[in-house]
């Protein structure tokens, strides 16, 4: 068994322990006892020699003291490289962004104004019948023609004349005929005019096709079937 220390400076002194009282105030007088002296071999606040915030210790030194200064400027263009190909993107990032912005706003409008200008629709069309009338006469005349001065400042156009070569994606065919008149097929009636907004059909106009006498079904320019006969045309 190893004995304990019997010297003075020892914590068991005379083989009795020692107690030590470290509470800072003094039970007896209720002052604050004063701090021990920090271990002259410690530097204050207990710090190591040279780190930062230590007395006399040196400041940590920057990656950049460690390169030449060849080495300095290729970094430096490179890190301009990199934020001028980040600004570029962004731009044309926010230069796209507009410009859809801008577009969905334009179609948004159209939609909208094509929607008011379909509903007056019916009502150009009893001016227009009232007008081929005579009956457009007066105040329903001052009217009248504001409500069409409105509609074409809005972009609405009116198509569909007799004459005009037959088009099925702006014609709607009602009624079809052969006349030894026409080159080809031909709207030679106008039922109901036709309407469109830029290059949105609004309706189609609604006529009737004619198209040339020659190109009746079954008419081959020669007998029919191997006979002697022509094959006969249907009756117009």
């Amino acid at each position: 068994m190893t004995d304990r220390p019997t010297d003075p400076g020892s914590e068991f002194g005379d083989g009795e322990p020692v107690v030590r009282d470290k509470r800072r105030i003094d039970p007896e007088t209720g002052n604050l006892r004063e701090a021990a002296e920090p271990d002259s071999a410690a530097p204050a606040g207990g710090a190591a020699p040279g780190l930062p915030g230590t007395p006399g210790a040196q400041p940590p030194r920057d990656a950049s003291d460690l390169i030449g200064p060849s080495a300095q400027e290729a970094l430096l263009t490179e890190a301009l490289a990199e934020r001028t190909a980040d600004l570029q993107r962004l731009q044309a990032e926010y230069v796209n962004y507009k410009r859809r912005v801008d577009r969905d706003r334009e179609a948004n409008r159209e939609l909208v104004i094509g929607s008011v200008l379909t509903e007056l629709l019916q009502t150009l069309d009893d001016i227009g019948r009232a007008r081929e009338a005579g009956e457009l006469e007066g105040a329903f005349k001052a009217v009248a023609e504001s409500v069409e001065r409105v509609t074409e400042k809005l972009g609405l156009v009116k198509y569909g004349e007799v004459g005009d070569p037959f088009d099925p994606r702006i014609h709607e065919a009602l009624l079809h005929n052969y006349s030894d008149e026409v080159d080809g097929p031909t709207a030679t009636m106008v039922m109901q005019p036709g309407y469109r907004l830029g290059e949105r059909i609004l309706r189609a106009a609604r006529v009737a096709v004619s198209e040339p006498t020659e190109q009746l079904p079954g008419d081959t320019g020669g007998p029919a079937d191997g006979g002697d006969e022509p094959a006969e045309k249907p009756a117009e």
